[in-house]
């Protein structure tokens, strides 16, 4: 039974109460987590509060701050098959994912290191011949991070990157969902050499850690991953603090396939963008908008692909899809699955849960072109759960396309140029992928419209975020300033 614990101030401690922690590959309990209460939250709140009036911190050039930075992405990268084994272990997650994109957001870190003596102010050509104006871009703060237990390395670090690079402090709470490799992750920050309570990381649920953190009246920004519902619960409790927000929701992508397309590459791509992940993605194509000319076609392909993946243990480097994380969101994956059905989508394969230990659903295609309301086209599944609806043309496609709520990511699949030229000025979303799904790169910012949530994450542009500009007048004339109550 291995044993975790908060990171606050600097120092390691097990918090006043604990939980259990479960291996998703076989529902069994495998760690004991620490659950932050309040007296928790307060103390991680003021160290980082502390950290950021302090001049050791505060007095920090953007240069050295370059250099933490760099000395944590060397850290991450050489502890990198650790991480990976606690998050497979903790989340179910394949190793094959884990190992591979933990090493890549070493790369994260690398890049806002080097941003960080590279977040510039501007000059002002003011309209006032004696004055001169100009803006310092200083750090917004305190910020509190929430992540959820899906690729959380990554997605701590569009967070913790900028954040620090910018020279804010910050709270970073772990989903109780499998928190162990971001309470692993504090050990190796503490090994980078930041001053004491620069991020401190805990781990709790909802009302007693969660909703105390987002609206302590310490934070001054809250950079949220997750649900619309709880990202709804998080703007609410913000308003006690007044702090500004960035949210990323996740979404309902649509994965689309125009019949010129390179079918073979468009399958590949498609079975990564909705069963890589075991389909627990926010940006997971997970509704195949396909050409009615190559339909039957493409989904032949398609269903033996899917039938062909290798479902088993996550820390089997030959699994290619794992089980859920949690016992309810597998319920609720097979829930929609059933719902679908009943609404009238056709199951091409899949659709129930696996009769073994753990938490597992086999890949699963519903063909809804004769179902448009089926719940699996509207709703975020987060699971191995494709939903497809056909079309005939060009402008079908993109009403398809834009009929959600949600607005994270898109695919277009097309040799035309002109037509992708145009379905990407159509779609309303923050990422269009164009012959490719899933790429990333710390130099692109991500994020959404709609219930996909606001802000962007990766880029210049979090760096950004996480400033404030200060305008700066300096009188230049040695004149006096004339009695304001003298009329001339």
């Amino acid at each position: 039974m291995q044993q975790f614990q908060h990171y606050i101030g600097g120092a390691f401690s097990d918090g006043a109460a604990q939980f259990d922690s479960y291996d998703p590959a076989t529902g069994a309990v495998w760690a004991r987590m620490p659950e932050a209460r309040q007296a928790e939250v307060e103390a991680a709140v003021r160290a980082a509060r502390n950290a950021f009036r302090s001049p050791v911190w505060a007095g920090m050039t953007a240069s050295a701050r370059g250099k933490l930075l760099h000395r944590l992405a060397d850290l991450v990268a050489e502890n990198a098959p650790r991480l990976a084994e606690l998050e497979t272990r903790d989340t179910g997650k394949i190793i094959r994912e884990t190992s591979a994109q933990i090493a890549y957001v070493a790369e994260y870190y690398r890049y806002y290191a080097g941003l960080a003596d590279k977040i510039e102010g501007a000059h002002l050509p003011i309209d006032k011949p004696d004055m001169e104006v100009w803006l310092r871009r200083e750090p917004v703060g305190v910020v509190a991070a929430v992540v959820p237990w899906n690729s959380q390395l990554f997605l701590s670090a569009v967070k913790i990157g900028p954040a620090l690079a910018a020279g804010c402090t910050m709270v970073l709470k772990a989903s109780e969902d499998g928190p162990a490799p971001m309470l692993e992750f504090a050990r190796i920050f503490d090994q980078a050499g930041f001053p004491p309570g620069v991020l401190n990381v805990i781990t709790g649920f909802g009302a007693d850690c969660g909703a105390v953190l987002t609206s302590h009246p310490d934070v001054d920004h809250v950079a949220f991953t997750g649900g619309p519902e709880t990202a709804r619960h998080v703007v609410r409790n913000s308003a006690e603090n007044l702090a500004s927000t960035s949210l990323e929701l996740g979404g309902k992508s649509p994965f689309i396939v125009f019949e010129d397309a390179d079918i073979e590459s468009a399958v590949n791509a498609q079975i990564s963008g909705i069963f890589a992940a075991t389909g627990q993605s926010c940006v997971a194509g997970s509704r195949l908008v396909i050409s009615s000319q190559i339909k039957d076609a493409f989904l032949s392909q398609l269903k033996a692909k899917a039938e062909a993946i290798v479902i088993g243990a996550p820390d089997d480097m030959a699994t290619e899809v794992g089980p859920l994380c949690t016992q309810a969101q597998r319920d609720k994956a097979v829930a929609l699955c059933e719902a679908s059905v009943a609404k009238g989508a056709r199951l091409v394969t899949g659709g129930a849960a696996l009769d073994r230990a753990g938490h597992y659903v086999p890949p699963t295609i519903l063909d809804c072109s004769d179902a448009p309301d089926a719940p699996c086209l509207h709703e975020e599944v987060f699971g191995p759960v494709l939903g497809v609806v056909s079309f005939d043309t060009e402008a079908e496609a993109l009403r398809i396309a834009n009929d959600t709520a949600f607005g994270l990511a898109s695919g277009v699949f097309t040799r035309d140029l002109t037509r992708a030229h145009r379905m990407i000025r159509g779609i309303r979303a923050g990422i269009v992928w164009v012959n490719t799904y899933r790429a990333v790169s710390p130099i692109a910012p991500f994020g959404g419209h709609g219930l996909s949530g606001h802000g962007r994450e990766g880029g210049l542009q979090a760096a950004l975020d996480y400033t404030r500009t200060k305008a700066v007048w300096l009188r230049t004339s040695d004149d006096p300033i004339p009695d304001p109550f003298v009329m001339r």
